[in-house]
């Protein structure tokens, strides 16, 4: 594998960690916390005779386009936790072990835990060897067989107050990876690869979803590459590709481009729906393992526990503890670095056709399409922040509002209506406003946009074009000498 190759794959292994291992031990990291009862969402397959009772699949099918060009070898990576049943055992003054609830120690309390051990199997084939009939013949086969682990729990004088005794389940799986010619103008191959999850049971396995997890791979990912290769995007394929992307069949996995934008020769298939060259933010502070919250609030949060919940969380998982460690050691500046980022400033040139939302939602933008990002205050036309800019190509000057026609410098009083009301409107209810551009969006909507007169941050608000957004039927004009309600 070339060093190009290994470097994408590393790149990728951190944003499945980012995005499919965080998850695997939620706030407040502590095994008594009611939502670390409920874990392991994502890609989990589970051996054949468990898909109905539980809901999950077997198996995965990646399908990807794949222009070989000079590579003509296969490096793909399988990436899966297997969970470890831990119990905790006590020793007693007989030298004899007991389970037991719980294990307090001055620096953590030990708990039983399910806990997730990263496994890994590759596949190097030559492409030729992956065509036709003989694909069958290079099938992976893999066997984790069931076993039982002790490691000894000792106090801070390192003497032997209990001991973690893990038990993991027989779990067997296999990858197909199979390639066939695509027609079109220039040599193109149809890359699928099957992960399935082969795991037999004697009869009817009984039980739930619990106890099909001991056998299940859980966050099930897969990172491809060929060396002098290259892949296609299947999120936004070259014209010229877009009918054979189409013929891709992907089943509970989406593959995207890998590595730094501008390579093409790693794929990062995820159970989770990606861009094309995710990365981790550089502000990232380290692995958090829970993935519903933003790395400043789930900081904070975690510093604020209490000594004893640490020492608890501290004693679940050691991915948890080293959550604790991070935060409690974390330095200022860092902490202050996850408050927000801007990633760049460009210029947007054209008619302003990128519509006047930017992606916050609410009142601060009609509905558009994503932007890239804004664009320099000093270039030529409208400043960035200027609504004037970011209008659609064909948005009016001027609006007519009950028989009154509203332009920059009106002024109105807002009247959201119940269609589009939310929390913010319960209190814009009523106060005067005043519009500062008439603007439309790609849809052909045409909206205001207003600054409230009696907000102390409406001198902020026009330096740097935080406006506030609504449609016509949202608004009266309000006359000389017409006051609006308080």
């Amino acid at each position: 594998m070339t060093g190009a190759v290994q470097d994408g794959f590393e790149r990728a292994r951190a944003v499945a960690d980012a995005v499919l291992f965080e998850g695997y031990v939620l706030y407040p990291y502590r095994a008594s916390a009611a939502k670390n009862r409920l874990r392991w969402q994502f890609g989990v397959l589970v051996p054949p005779a468990w898909t109905a009772a539980t809901g999950e699949p077997a198996a995965q099918r990646t399908a990807c386009l794949l222009e070989p060009r000079s590579g003509d070898r296969l490096h793909a990576e399988l990436r899966f936790l297997h969970v470890r049943r831990r119990t905790v055992e006590r020793l007693g003054p007989d030298g004899r072990y007991t389970e037991v609830a719980e294990l307090e120690l001055p620096d953590r309390v030990v708990v039983p835990w399910d806990e997730g051990h990263e496994e890994r199997v590759l596949v190097h084939e030559r492409l030729s060897a992956l065509t036709g009939d003989q694909a069958a013949a290079h099938a992976v086969r893999f066997d984790l067989p069931a076993a039982v682990e002790h490691e000894p729990v000792t106090d801070a004088d390192g003497r032997t107050v209990g001991r973690l005794v893990r038990h993991r389940e027989r779990l067997t799986g296999e990858i197909r990876p199979r390639v066939e010619e695509v027609p079109g103008p220039c040599r193109l191959l149809r890359l699928t690869v099957g992960v399935h999850n082969t795991t037999g049971t004697d009869g009817d396995p009984g039980g739930d979803r619990e106890s099909a997890l001991a056998h299940a791979m859980i966050g099930t990912h897969l990172l491809l590459g060929v060396p002098g290769g290259r892949f296609p995007s299947l999120t936004d394929p070259p014209e010229w590709a877009r009918d054979a992307a189409a013929g891709c069949v992907n089943e509970h996995t989406w593959p995207v481009l890998a590595g730094p934008a501008g390579t093409e020769d790693v794929v990062l298939s995820s159970p989770i729906i990606l861009e094309d060259h995710p990365a981790v933010a550089a502000e990232s502070p380290g692995p958090l393992y829970d993935a519903t919250e933003i790395d400043e609030i789930l900081s904070l949060r975690t510093a604020a526990l209490t000594d004893r919940e640490k020492r608890e969380a501290r004693g679940t998982d050691a991915r948890a503890a080293e959550v604790v460690d991070l935060v409690d050691g974390m330095p200022e500046a860092v902490r202050e670095r996850l408050h927000g980022a801007i990633r760049g400033l460009r210029e947007i040139t054209g008619d302003g056709a990128d519509g006047p939302g930017s992606g916050d939602g609410g009142r601060t933008g009609p509905p558009s399409p994503p932007r890239a990002g804004p664009s320099l205050p000093d270039g030529p036309g409208h400043p960035w922040w200027d609504p004037a800019r970011e209008s659609g190509p064909e948005a009016a000057e001027a609006v007519v509002v009950d028989g009154e026609t509203l332009r920059p410098g009106s002024r109105v009083r807002l009247t959201p209506g119940a269609r589009r009301t939310d929390a913010q409107d319960a209190f814009l209810a009523g106060r005067r406003a005043t519009v500062e551009a008439v603007v439309g969006d790609l849809d052909g909507e045409t909206h205001l946009a207003v600054v409230v007169d009696d907000d102390p941050g409406t001198d902020l608000r026009r330096a740097q074009g935080r406006f506030l957004y609504f449609k016509p039927d949202e608004v009266a004009p309000l006359r000389d000498g017409e006051e609006a309600a308080p």
